[in-house]
């Protein structure tokens, strides 16, 4: 069953500004993962392969791209051995899109979670990111629980 998320990335320039204001609010670091996110070309969708020290997932997802908030179902599938020949192999089925190398921290509040970024030619963003694997929040609540925090 794919995964529901509702989320709002956006730049900051503040990166312990947003760190500060989440642990008043009682959020859980989990710590801090150096990623590359490998894209693959498809035909709709994304197809992303996520190389970090903390997580490590093939993720494909759908969403109408739009500024403010928005709705993705994602399938996630867990990447526990070495992913270089996973990586050959999806590279030589669809060939690669773009790859985005990131230091990015991550912390929860119940189903909420947050990425404070530092993203290679980029710069600053912050992400704020509802999720619900039940299936059972709909849309109104998870949007509800994003603006609390924008």
């Amino acid at each position: 069953m794919p995964i529901r998320s509702i989320e709002i990335k956006c730049r900051h320039n503040d990166p312990d500004l947003i760190e500060k204001l989440l642990l008043k609010y009682g959020a859980r670091c989990i710590g801090t993962d150096q990623q590359t996110d490998t894209y693959f070309q498809t035909v709709n969708g994304r197809l992303k392969l996520r190389e970090g020290n903390i997580e490590n997932n093939l993720i494909f997802y759908q969403r109408i791209e739009s500024k403010g908030l928005k709705d993705s179902k994602i399938s996630l599938f867990p990447v526990v051995d070495s992913s270089l020949k996973l990586k050959e192999i999806l590279e030589q089925c669809y060939g690669i899109d773009k790859i985005v190398r990131k230091e990015r921290k991550i912390f929860f509040i119940d189903n909420l979670k947050f990425h404070i970024d530092q993203v290679e030619s980029l710069g600053s963003f912050v992400e704020i990111e509802a999720i619900d694997e039940s299936g059972k929040m709909d849309t109104l609540f998870l949007k509800n629980q994003c603006e609390k925090y924008i």
